[in-house]
């Protein structure tokens, strides 16, 4: 196995506390290092756009996170590696201080990259004193909690690591690979993507969330509080939307009738002139002397390749995977209604294939490793949810307003990160995380 392969397969651990919890660290921290052994430190250095991220900021920034909010604190004596990075890697905490500005980390060509993996070198030794000879159980709640969210905090970042990365790939001319395309993991079988299908559900009185009185397990804040919601009977496919499902809306002239979009969508559609997902091209080589629209191609980790049809289709927004739903005269899932769908459903994680495949089993699949599911819920607090006080409590709370929910996971997320509870969201309008759809409709 090569270098570059063994970094790509290498699966993440769970942010959950084994019984070594320096161990755990240790191995959380050692694939964020793994995700970023394939590039360059000048791949490192590159902002694509205002929503993504350098890798060296990733790297810097779980890592003040370790710094700023555990070993500042907690470690007697501990001395802080560069003061000046307090503010250079604070995200968005307005309690801890001053922050440089998200747009403009593509410009921080110093610290250089071997600095940063100092500072991860500095933190993680102070921390594995910290952590030394301790026990799951012998470690204070307080730091627990810290230690967990900081662990989960990271795989978040690992995720995000991989869509940037394919983001700053993609406006390469050249359309280089992060991982080359032998290297991808081969099908667990050839049995043909199934047929799409149905599976009902009576509905009801159901819980939905996480419970934190009677789970040890981690979850964020914005899992909770666990609540009963009615459902209505409903429907949801087996499995998520083919990237040739969404050819054919393509082909019935989806991103030219406006009536199948929201206002804002469309505006969207009409403005930045969408005409199919994100990554993909149109391979105009490919034109057929009948004169068709040629082949479509798809920019993915492994580079540019041809389009996998039977694929679940993945970086849309929301507004195209509401459009789509519309011309299938079907809708988009509630976030209760995925949730409680998803309550018998084995978690799956296919870290390492960095791109979805096709299903490859009859039955309700592909929630879990493929693509994030756009739901119809906006991002708003629980019944009951209130908002944590001090930095901590500005993780997740603020961020209610003008975005939607994804479930599931996607094959970027890390192996052990994934849970029936988990919130993903985003404002509807964005294209470059690995998310999907999948249909339902009312009984």
């Amino acid at each position: 196995m090569s270098g570059t392969e063994a970094a790509v397969a290498q699966v993440g651990a769970s942010g959950t506390l084994s019984a070594d919890p320096a161990e755990t660290y240790c191995r959380v921290r050692e694939h964020s290092r793994a995700l970023a052994a394939p590039l360059s430190a000048e791949d490192c250095q590159v902002q694509s756009m205002p929503d993504a991220s350098p890798v060296k900021w990733h790297l810097g920034h779980t890592t003040w996170f370790f710094e700023t909010f555990i070993l500042t604190p907690h470690a007697r004596g501990y001395v802080p590696f560069d003061p000046a990075f307090r503010v250079i890697y604070n995200s968005y905490y307005n309690t801890v201080g001053d922050k440089h500005p998200r747009p403009e980390r593509g410009l921080l060509s110093r610290p250089s990259l071997d600095r940063v993996l100092a500072y991860r070198a500095h933190v993680d030794a102070a921390m594995r004193a910290v952590l030394a000879g301790t026990t799951q159980a012998a470690i204070a709640p307080s730091l627990r909690a810290l230690l967990e969210l900081g662990l989960h905090h990271e795989q978040q970042h690992q995720e995000l690591l991989l869509t940037d990365v394919k983001h700053m790939l993609s406006v390469n001319p050249l359309y280089p690979a992060y991982a080359p395309i032998g290297e991808a993991p081969a099908r667990a079988t050839a049995t043909p993507t199934p047929t799409a299908g149905w599976t009902r559900f009576t509905g009801g009185l159901v819980e939905i969330g996480h419970d934190a009185s009677e789970s040890t397990a981690f979850a964020f804040d914005n899992e909770s509080p666990r609540h009963q919601v009615f459902l209505r009977p409903y429907q949801l496919a087996d499995r998520l939307v083919s990237n040739r499902d969404y050819l054919a809306f393509i082909a019935d002239g989806g991103y030219r009738r406006h009536e199948l979009w929201l206002s804002d969508g469309w505006d969207r559609v009409v403005r930045e002139g969408w005409q199919a997902p994100f990554y993909w091209r149109r391979d105009d080589e490919a034109k057929g002397a009948s004169g068709s629209d040629g082949a479509w191609r798809e920019f993915t980790l492994r580079g540019l390749v041809p389009l996998d049809l039977d694929a679940a289709a993945c970086h849309l927004s929301f507004f195209e995977a509401d459009a789509y739903a519309r011309w299938a005269e079907a809708r988009l899932p509630t976030e209760a209604e995925w949730e409680h769908a998803a309550a018998g459903v084995a978690l799956q994680a296919n870290e390492g294939a960095l791109h979805p495949t096709a299903p490859d089993r009859v039955g309700l699949t592909q929630m879990f490793g493929a693509v994030w599911q756009w739901t119809a819920s906006a991002y708003l607090g629980y019944p009951g949810f209130v908002t944590a006080e001090g930095a901590v409590g500005e993780y997740n709370g603020k961020f209610m307003c003008n975005q939607f929910v994804l479930r599931g996971s996607s094959v970027a997320t890390p192996a052990g990160h994934a849970r029936r509870t988990y919130r993903n969201f985003f404002q509807p309008e964005k294209r470059w995380q690995f998310s999907g759809l999948r249909l339902a409709k009312s009984l």
